[in-house]
């Protein structure tokens, strides 16, 4: 079975449908909806869900883009579904603006082909991306509801090497366990709860400098077309009908993002997508990606992104 963590701060009807397509009775679903979102929506969502089994509302509180608090949330969505249930294996966290697509069933088969593997995009961060090094190179701090960079600077943790990636993963039961409780794992909390954008970085960081974890796979399973946003910055372009061929025979699990107020047909065709033997039916195992590190081999190996 699965665990799902969801982000949610706005689009309560697409994210109904997004629920229903990734619902099945056994997963476990924990749902966080930003305290900035106001009471209305948060009240809408949980009316919704009240009729699911398995699923719970994570207290709310501000998720702030580039702050800790996105860590904090996620940490906290993963202690409680821990606690919810000790039958779930694999653990997925996703956007209110996410979909998927395969279904729940091609899930389930594709991670009992893949045991003990964790799906995150893991880059060494000062030999790939030093562009992004400011982030943990001087300390931040989240207050009245935005980054501000405060100009002191720090060093890395000793014996460790910082990592970057996305903040999307597919990754074990076993993980989640460790970063949630493990004493190991409290001194990369400690450091990225002043760094700049840490969910995309944390978990990555935690992963690749222990042990234990098995195979830690170059990809978050997700199907995602970065485009420039200001000089340096890179976001989601949204998906429409357009890319939907491309989205039906892609491998990955999952595609991000949507907005049904400008493209509601391509969800439309998505879910009737997941009913047909591409999208439901786990005939053989995706590409293998490139590992970044598996237990037989202490030293990662890189590969390029």
């Amino acid at each position: 079975m699965i665990a799902y963590f969801l982000l949610v701060h706005r689009y309560p009807k697409q994210f109904k449908r997004l629920f229903k397509s990734i619902y099945t009775p056994g997963n476990q679903y924990v749902i966080h909806i930003d305290k900035s979102s106001g009471a209305a929506l948060a009240e809408d969502i949980a009316s919704f869900l009240s009729p699911y089994q398995g699923v719970e509302i994570l207290e709310a509180r501000d998720a702030l883009w580039g702050g800790y608090s996105l860590v904090d949330a996620e940490l906290r969505g993963m202690a409680r579904l821990l606690d919810m249930d000790d039958g779930w294996t694999h653990y997925i966290n996703l956007s209110g603006q996410d979909f998927p697509l395969k279904s729940q069933e091609y899930i389930r088969q594709f991670f009992a082909a893949n045991p003990g593997k964790q799906f995150i995009r893991a880059l060494d961060q000062p030999r790939e991306r030093p562009d992004t090094m400011n982030r943990i190179s001087h300390m931040f701090v989240e207050e009245d509801g935005r980054m501000t960079a405060t100009g002191v600077a720090r060093p890395f943790l000793s014996g460790d090497r910082p990592f970057i990636g996305t903040q999307w993963k597919a990754v074990t039961r076993g993980f989640c366990a460790f970063v949630c409780h493990d004493p190991r794992a409290d001194r990369f909390k400690d450091f990225y709860r002043n760094s700049f954008i840490a969910d995309e970085a944390f978990f990555q960081t935690v992963l690749m400098n222990s042990s234990g974890h098995g195979a830690v796979m170059n990809d978050d399973l997700r199907m995602i077309d970065w485009v420039p946003d200001g000089d340096i910055k890179l976001r989601p372009r949204n998906y429409g009908m357009g890319d939907l061929q491309q989205l039906e025979r892609s491998r990955d699990l999952f595609a991000r993002k949507f907005d049904a107020e400008e493209d509601d047909a391509v969800l439309t065709s998505l879910e009737r997508h997941l009913l047909t033997p591409r999208g439901s039916i786990y005939r053989s195992p995706p590409a293998t990606p490139a590992v970044v590190r598996s237990d037989s081999a202490p030293v990662p190996v890189l590969a390029a992104a």
